[in-house]
């Protein structure tokens, strides 16, 4: 079990990430690739992920210093899964290059004291040369050719349960945010309980807590190892099984378009969006979101409301429908599993 200790500073300083960390995915990925876990959610996207390796050399290559530093059970280094990038994934790499030769010494060698590892992985922390620019890139060539063509559908599983989350502490206040979290962690004032392979203590010290929800986390939450660093807790989604969201996601992507579609998922949220949120979500520029936004418009896909200064944009059924969310689901759930 992992207890969270929090203060009364802590407690108003409780933060949701609004939409999944690239490399938080990767890293998460990597370990449900490596065991047979969540046969229903999982197991479409290991068959293709596996026939993707067999095909692609360069993929194949991209994992294999993932799979030592990346362990499907145990350590996993910290310096993989740097502070919340805000959904980008290039920024994200740049922090992997960057990572400080102290803390790249310190995690590689508890990550040696914990399980055999080949001479390459304990010398990424020595001087000379720039061993973290070829990870970085393999790290990068696995998300594109593995998690990208899905990413999506990822998008809009985290995207419902940050409405979810929204609405608790909207209507309840942070307690009803953290009791939310039920059954992953249970709330006992002043400490939240986690479900957790080992017996831990955090104190949070007035730092606060970043909530991060999680496509490819499962069954039970995950954090930061080292103590010291900005406090987080990963922790998995509802989800559709990849098979019926790659089926949905490639009609969809053929009838719209990959930039389109992944706007119309953006909008298909519990809650309205404006058009700078969609733009900010999606990565695209201001006038590209509007106009991505009118011709979904146009073809009765998304209503428009002007709320004072702002214009409020949501999916209209039609819209809900081709997402797959019909008949009262939310957005990229499905018929949804909880881990």
């Amino acid at each position: 079990m992992l207890r969270i200790h929090f203060t009364s500073h802590d407690l108003q300083n409780i933060r949701v990430a609004r939409q999944p960390d690239p490399l938080w995915e990767l890293v998460c990925s990597v370990c449900r690739l490596e065991t047979g876990q969540g046969p229903l959610d999982f197991g479409h996207w290991r068959r293709s992920a596996r026939d993707r390796l067999s095909r692609d050399p360069v993929a194949g290559r991209a994992l294999h210093p993932l799979r030592t530093l990346i362990p499907s059970t145990g350590y996993i280094p910290d310096f993989l899964t740097p502070s919340v990038t805000g959904g980008d994934l290039p920024a994200g790499l740049d922090q992997v290059r960057r990572t400080p030769r102290t803390r790249l010494v310190r995690d590689l060698t508890r990550l040696a004291d914990s399980r055999p590892v080949p001479n390459w992985a304990t010398s990424l922390g020595r001087p000379g040369g720039d061993p973290l620019k070829s990870l970085a890139n393999a790290l990068g060539v696995y998300f594109r050719a593995l998690i990208e063509p899905y990413w999506t559908h990822i998008r809009t599983a985290v995207a419902a349960d940050v409405d979810l989350r929204s609405r608790d502490l909207l209507d309840g206040g942070t307690q009803a945010l953290l009791d939310g979290l039920r059954p992953l962690a249970r709330w006992k004032s002043p400490v939240l309980e986690v479900d957790y392979p080992i017996e831990r203590d955090l104190h949070l010290e007035g730092r606060g807590l970043l909530l991060v929800p999680s496509f490819f986390c499962w069954r039970r939450p995950t954090a930061l190892a080292d103590p010291g660093l900005d406090p987080v807790l990963v922790y998995p989604v509802a989800k559709a099984p990849l098979a019926v969201a790659r089926a949905a996601d490639d009609g969809l992507e053929r009838l719209l378009g990959r930039t389109r579609s992944v706007v119309l998922a953006e909008v298909a949220g519990r809650h309205a969006r404006t058009t700078s949120e969609v733009a900010a979500a999606v990565g695209i520029a201001l006038p590209s979101a509007s106009y991505q936004i009118g011709v979904l418009r146009d073809g009765g896909l998304v209503a428009s409301r002007r709320d004072g200064k702002y214009v409020l944009h949501i999916a209209t059924p039609l819209g809900q429908r081709l997402l797959g969310t019909g008949g009262g689901l939310r957005p990229g759930t499905g018929a949804a599993v909880r881990p």
